[in-house]
């Protein structure tokens, strides 16, 4: 049996985060809660619909989708995923008062989020 669990969040990455949100919003149903000192929406989860958020492209988020999977300790999935052939996009850091995450690259360099509670 596996330590990973279900997907805990998706994070969509724009360079143009306004008509992203439209296209989801449009497209899912989904509503969002912008904060503005963070140029991210937060997608409202109901019980059908994952946590997330849609946030702005730059030279540390490159466009593109991540989808976060919980696991109980972090640096050992990490650890694992480097053994499997996997690399490390985004170490491990402190989302403060929320959890911890990594990002990483599986061995199509395909982003993976991470995410330890």
């Amino acid at each position: 049996m596996s330590d990973f669990t279900a997907p805990a969040w998706i994070d969509i990455t724009a360079t143009n985060p306004v008509a992203a949100r439209e296209f989801y919003t449009q497209l899912f149903g989904w509503r969002l809660q912008l904060v503005e000192a963070l140029n991210y929406a937060l997608v409202q989860p109901d019980k059908n619909t994952l946590p997330g958020g849609i946030g702005q492209q730059n030279e540390v988020r490159p466009a593109g989708v991540v989808t976060y999977f919980s696991v109980p300790d972090l640096e050992a999935a990490v650890a694992k995923a480097e053994s499997l052939g996997g690399r490390i996009a985004v170490p491990p850091w402190e989302v403060p008062g929320l959890g911890r995450m990594a990002i990483i690259l599986d061995l199509d360099a395909n982003r993976i989020g991470l995410w330890q509670d």
